[in-house]
């Protein structure tokens, strides 16, 4: 039986970073983080990981590039475990289905999301699970860890609603938090 695939979303931005990272994988040290943008920017609010990489990248020189990379992960995050083998430590940005008020920030540690994939995690989440099993069995797992936003409507549009507009300060607010924890660890991933 054949199974259609569906159509991915790839930019231009997405293929330049996703190619530099795999040519340049044997040429550096492991960074620190990688910071993953993911989600669907024609689909309202599951956009908004990768909107937040945006504004993360026009932000690039208040980073330090030997640690940290911004990555528009769009909606192919089991396609790109082979780049988890670059990094310590993995932070999504993502929506985050909890039932609560469109605009709510959360932060997940990796535990958590195991035991309550059922009811929060985006597919892209559950996919990225699955790619952290996939780089353990290549030799390299990194931590994971998820700055997720409730969403108010995924329909089709390339804007997000008010309601995240409005929360969206505060959800880069908090990335940036774990950012900065995150890059101030010992070198070991938590």
């Amino acid at each position: 039986m054949c199974k259609r695939i569906p159509p991915r979303i790839f930019t231009k931005d997405t293929f330049y970073t996703i190619y530099q990272l795999y040519n340049n994988r044997n040429l550096r040290t492991v960074k620190k983080l990688l910071v993953l943008g993911v989600g669907n920017t024609l689909m309202k609010d599951e956009g908004i990981g990768v909107h937040a990489i945006y504004e993360f990248w026009k932000e690039r020189d208040d980073w330090d590039e030997t640690l940290v990379d911004f990555v528009d992960g769009g909606t192919f995050t089991q396609d790109i475990f082979y780049l988890f083998e670059e990094f310590e430590n993995i932070l999504v940005l993502d929506i985050v289905r909890a039932g609560q008020v469109p605009g709510t920030v959360f932060s997940l540690e990796e535990e958590s999301l195991r035991k309550e994939k059922k009811q929060m995690l985006s597919l892209h989440d559950i996919d990225l699970l699955d790619s952290l099993g996939m780089a353990q069995m290549r030799g390299h797992r990194p931590y994971l860890r998820v700055i997720g936003i409730e969403p108010k409507q995924i329909d089709w549009g390339t804007e997000i609603t008010p309601e995240l507009k409005k929360a969206f300060p505060d959800f880069l607010a908090v990335t940036r938090k774990h950012i900065r924890e995150i890059l101030a660890t010992s070198d070991q991933a938590v």
